[in-house]
């Protein structure tokens, strides 16, 4: 018999690839989400369209035995979605229920382990004032302060899932996501990640155009292409490790060494044109040493080999939509 495993966000970006992984690896997958994914075909071998704020879908959902359950869904964006203030009561709302449904109809329907994805986003941001040296071991999460909402409602459900493991025997991974990137995610609209927003950019700017930035360019983060994403999410499964642990890159670059990063492997020389923007704290970068010694393996490949794979992406995106217009 196949091992049967549900995913709760299939429609998204990472959601949408680890069905893919996952139906590689012999599973027989059923995806749930508000929508399909939007750049390709699902490949999961039952797709329901639901929303994961109802628990009648949770009671659909469940009507079998799963060995794994995957909890992506979530109300997200990137800066210019989290940072602004405008959906922070929709971001806690939304993604709070979505996960109080998921504990309790999981624990009642007795599932064998869940995969909650946290956030970088839940880190103290007295600990990201420096563009050198953040401090975002897992240890260093409390006295909590988040920068955001979104961060605070992470920080709440990881609580929530951890509680669940102990009151009730829920067997719960939990992993901080660091800035995951990669083909087929959202690259314009207000919800895409810096990755995607400059290789959208520059894609779009004509040699020897400018491009515009938020801030100064000088924030740091690390990014962290979805393949290695996705090992990350399995061995945390395979292990017997509840975490919270970081799933992220420790190769930290500048916003604007990025953007240069982006314009070389294009062969474009542009200027940056700096603008007030919503900007999140000033550095951040996985520290990869607990899932080093918990599971012997930690993300290590260069940021340039995942970013070459998604300009290429999001450059014939760019040429297929001018032709639409």
């Amino acid at each position: 018999m196949n091992k049967t495993t549900l995913v709760c966000g299939a429609g998204g970006f990472i959601g949408s690839h680890l069905v893919k992984k996952l139906k590689s690896e012999g599973f027989w997958v059923r995806g749930v989400d508000l929508k399909y994914p939007e750049f390709n075909q699902t490949a999961a071998d039952d797709f329901v369209i639901g929303d994961l704020r109802n628990p009648n879908v949770w009671e659909k959902i469940l009507d079998r035995h799963f060995d794994e359950v995957y909890q992506l869904a979530a109300d997200m964006g990137g800066a210019g979605f989290v940072f602004t203030g405008e959906h922070d009561a929709d971001i806690m709302h939304n993604s709070a229920l979505i996960n109080l449904n998921a504990l309790h109809h999981c624990t009642k329907k007795g599932i064998g382990k869940i995969f909650y994805s946290s956030s970088a986003c839940m880190y103290p941001a007295y600990n990201q004032e420096s563009t050198t040296s953040p401090k975002l071991s897992e240890d260093s999460a409390y006295p909590a302060a988040p920068d955001s909402e979104y961060g605070w409602e992470k920080l709440f459900s990881e609580r929530m899932y951890l509680s669940f493991h102990r009151n009730y025997g829920l067997n719960v991974r939990i992993a901080r996501f660091h800035n995951i990137f990669g083909p087929e995610g959202t690259w314009k609209g207000g919800r895409e990640k810096a990755p995607a927003a400059l290789c959208r950019k520059v894609a779009e700017t004509p040699n020897g155009g400018e491009i515009e930035i938020w801030g100064d360019g000088e924030q740091t983060r690390s990014f962290l292409f979805i393949d290695e994403c996705l090992e990350g999410m399995r061995r945390l499964m395979d292990s017997d490790f509840t975490g919270p642990v970081n799933i992220g890159s420790e190769e930290m670059v500048s916003i604007n060494q990025l953007a240069k990063m982006i314009m070389e492997i294009a062969g474009k020389n542009l200027t940056i044109k700096y603008i007030p923007g919503p900007l999140g704290v000033r550095g951040r970068n996985s520290d990869n040493r607990l899932i080093q010694e918990k599971l012997g393996w930690a993300p290590s490949r260069p940021l340039r080999e995942g970013l070459e794979k998604t300009y290429k992406w999001i450059e014939q995106e760019v040429i297929s939509f001018k032709k639409n217009l």
